[in-house]
């Protein structure tokens, strides 16, 4: 199966799960011992990205204010820890840096859409 690292890495470590491979490009140094997907199909890649959305309107001091927070919960070194005992990386930015993130991983995965001919339902 593919699951997410923090919902499996648990089992994982108490030997109830096997990881074969993880799907970022390198490997976690979570599980230092799991090689990467992409070791043996070559450029593959896929990860998981977590964030804060907020409506389209709301006023940019709000935003601006939200984001510094939240950066600096992110930079905390006890979240910091628990979130790579998790296995996950943090990427802390500004509201642009998750828009162009965002924008990357939709027209990365639009292709994949389209390439395999996958239509809505």
């Amino acid at each position: 199966m593919f699951a997410t690292m923090p919902s499996s890495i648990e089992h994982i470590r108490a030997g109830k799960l096997r990881a074969l491979a993880v799907t970022t490009t390198a490997r976690s140094e979570a599980l230092p011992n799991v090689p990467p997907v992409g070791d043996f199909v070559p450029n593959y890649e896929a990860s998981d990205t977590y964030g804060i959305g907020a409506p389209k309107n709301i006023p940019a001091e709000v935003v601006e204010k939200l984001n510094r927070e939240v950066n600096a919960i992110l930079a905390d070194p006890r979240t910091k820890s628990r979130l790579a005992d998790l296995g996950g990386t943090v990427l802390a930015g500004s509201p642009a840096d998750f828009g162009k993130l965002i924008a990357a991983e939709t027209e990365k995965w639009g292709k994949v859409v389209k390439f395999a001919g996958m239509k809505p339902e």
